[in-house]
């Protein structure tokens, strides 16, 4: 299947585990780059696809199951971070994405596109980590009171409002209810849930150790005002890990790319051109 979103960027689907993995794209010959979204979905990515696709990138922005638009439903065991990154593996595979890859994670997506690197789930050619989780930073209070409590209905509301306070001055009514608008599924709510409840900052504490023997170039682009991945734990990573370079950006919270969208792009297309 395939619609239109915005020009020249299309939303495509693959089978994975017999449900279909949805996934925007710009569909052209190029280097993949692998774009991971976290506790909101793919529509993250989405300012900056047809930026990278020009530069002659193809940039292949997933849902990850059960959230989005793809298909399935995830449970606490399927929702780890070991476990995602097992099933983004998968993906690729079935999309033919020849390793090595660079990946980009955002959010909990971070965390996978981490995993990813430093458990050899992928040969990754080059990470690239935007207001992603890092060391011990989640989960978010807002996202831990799922943890074991809350309903699906309260989903609903508390992805409102953490979007808007995230989209921060580029929120607008038509953004929120764009980001909203999965949420309205009671399958993407449960999955949320299960995504919220199997969230364990040990998954990105117990990779410090082969992050810092990697020699694989890394990127952090940050949103200086957000509020929970704080821009601290950037530069403490920036610090400890070889071979990382960070990239500020003022004036913008927690999904910078749609507060900075040309700058977050150019930042993206010379480091996985370079």
């Amino acid at each position: 299947m395939s619609e239109t979103t915005e020009t020249r960027v299309l939303r495509n689907a693959v089978p994975v585990d017999g449900e279909a993995a949805s996934y925007l794209t710009v569909e052209q010959d190029g280097p993949a780059v692998l774009l991971l979204h976290g506790t909101y979905w793919s529509r993250v990515w989405l300012p900056v696809l047809g930026r990278l696709a020009e530069a002659g990138l193809r940039p292949v922005a997933v849902d990850l199951p059960g959230l989005g638009r793809s298909g399935g439903e995830l449970t606490l065991e399927t929702a780890t971070v070991p476990a995602l990154a097992d099933w983004v593996a998968r993906f690729a595979s079935a999309l033919k994405l020849f390793e090595p890859i660079a990946v980009a994670g955002h959010d909990i997506g971070g965390a996978v596109a981490q995993h990813l690197l430093a458990r050899d789930r992928l040969e990754v050619s080059r990470l690239a980590l935007v207001n992603s989780v890092l060391y011990d930073s989640w989960p978010a209070p807002h996202v831990a009171r799922f943890r074991g409590s809350g309903t699906a209905e309260d989903v609903l509301a508390n992805r409102r409002q953490a979007v808007t306070a995230s989209l921060a001055g580029a929120a607008t009514e038509q953004r929120i209810a764009d980001y909203v608008d999965p949420w309205t599924d009671a399958r993407v709510r449960r999955s949320w849930m299960a995504l919220a409840g199997a969230a364990d900052n040990r998954y990105t504490l117990d990779l410090v150790p082969a992050l810092r023997r990697s020699t694989t170039p890394k990127l952090l682009i940050w949103g200086e005002d957000d509020g929970h991945e704080k821009v601290e734990y950037a530069e403490r990573f920036a610090s400890e890990i070889p071979h990382t370079t960070l990239i500020r950006i003022p004036d913008a919270d927690h999904i910078p790319t749609e507060n900075a969208p040309g700058q977050i792009a150019r930042a993206l297309i010379d480091f996985f051109t370079g």
